[in-house]
């Protein structure tokens, strides 16, 4: 393979600026920040070194999200879970983290087409800015370079990578065709995100383990914290999504429930209009009646509504996002945020004691303490 693209690539400092970048502050902790900033600029080289194709095509759509930029927090995970083993560092982990980051860009491509997203990290989505088709092919040639990555880590690393690929696309299946008839919509609703989200961070941490020897029994708790960071992670996004901060979220607040996607807190609502709760009944039908559909390139289908919608004032709008926003049940959500972050350092204990086991600790944390 041979370079050919001419994007240029951005400073770490770029990369990793925002939640990820306050983390480990702890006098204790500035070591091993130090060491993971050392080996994130390494996984970014490979990164750069492993997307490049003789194709310009190929070179520019596959570069394209990667350039944009990113938290890169599935290979921090990878290189931090390292620090429990006695080979914390080696070009296999650096390769396995720059395959995790491969297939999350991958799953992005996909994701934005099947959503009909208009932005990613700040750029349009690659499926408007080309095609469907094109968007689709790139995260395919994604995927193919992350397996061929995991085919040199060996046996047990092709495993966890098709294990991971089977739930992406399973994740993605249940998210476009929506809970069987009486499945309950919330634990549908995580399952997905468990699924979508949480399979690939809870193998980016399982990748550290395996790859740095470090003993066998950490493997599952490290896979256990992941998919329940995850699962944070995602609940945290739909309560950061009625935020009116766009200067901070770098978006519009109720993006998702402006093209027709019910997060959580919609469905906490809808529990409660369910159990006879009349002022949570009007809230849910103003959502899905004046909010739901009010963008280009909603998901007006996933409502089953055989009436168009009425459009409502954008100020209207405004006022029912900021509703929800004050409601319960977006306290309700934060709390669901914080069991997912209890479990995941439940999962921890088996870990010994020290600065590795308490920087996993904060970085759950920090993830309920994201700007909302």
């Amino acid at each position: 393979m041979t370079a050919s693209t001419s994007a240029r690539r951005p400073a770490h400092g770029a990369i990793g600026a925002g939640f990820a970048k306050q983390l480990f502050g702890k006098p204790a902790e500035r070591k091993l920040k130090a060491t993971l900033d050392e080996g994130l600029e390494r996984v970014e080289q490979v990164l750069h070194d492993q997307v490049k194709y003789s194709d310009q095509v190929a070179a520019t759509t596959t570069t394209y999200l990667m350039s944009a930029g990113g938290k890169r927090l599935r290979p921090m995970l990878v290189l931090l879970a390292a620090q429990l083993g006695p080979t914390p560092v080696s070009d296999a982990l650096d390769e396995a983290a720059a395959a995790v980051e491969i297939t999350h860009l991958a799953s992005l491509y996909h994701d934005d087409v099947m959503d009909e997203a208009t932005l990613r990290r700040g750029v349009t989505a690659a499926h408007l800015r080309w095609s469907n088709s094109t968007a689709i092919l790139a995260g395919d040639l994604l995927f193919a370079r992350a397996s061929q990555i995991f085919s040199y880590l060996g046996a047990e690393a092709i495993r966890m990578q098709a294990t991971v690929f089977e739930r992406l696309v399973l994740g993605q299946m249940h998210e476009t065709i929506g809970p069987r008839e009486g499945e309950d919509r919330i634990d549908h609703y995580i399952r997905v995100l468990a699924d979508k989200t949480g399979s690939l961070i809870g193998a980016a941490s399982e990748y550290g383990v395996l790859l740095s020897d470090a003993p066998a029994e950490f493997r599952p708790a490290m896979r256990d914290f992941g998919e329940a960071v995850g699962v944070a992670f995602q609940i945290v996004d739909d309560v950061i999504d009625l935020s009116p901060a766009a200067d901070t979220t770098g978006k519009r607040a109720g993006t998702d429930l402006r093209a027709g996607v019910e997060t959580l807190p919609v469905l906490l609502l809808e529990r409660r209009a369910a159990a006879g709760d009349a002022p949570a009944a009007d809230l849910l039908d103003r959502i899905r009646t004046r909010v739901a559909g009010s963008e280009p390139g909603s998901a007006d289908e996933t409502l089953a509504r055989p009436e168009p919608l009425v459009q409502a004032d954008p100020a209207e709008i405004d006022a029912i996002i900021a509703e929800l926003r004050a409601h319960e049940v977006t306290r309700e959500t934060i709390d669901a945020a914080h069991e997912y972050v209890h479990r995941a350092t439940a999962s921890l204990d088996v870990l010994p004691s020290g600065v590795v086991k308490e920087a996993l600790r904060e970085f759950a944390q920090r993830l309920v303490e994201r700007d909302f």
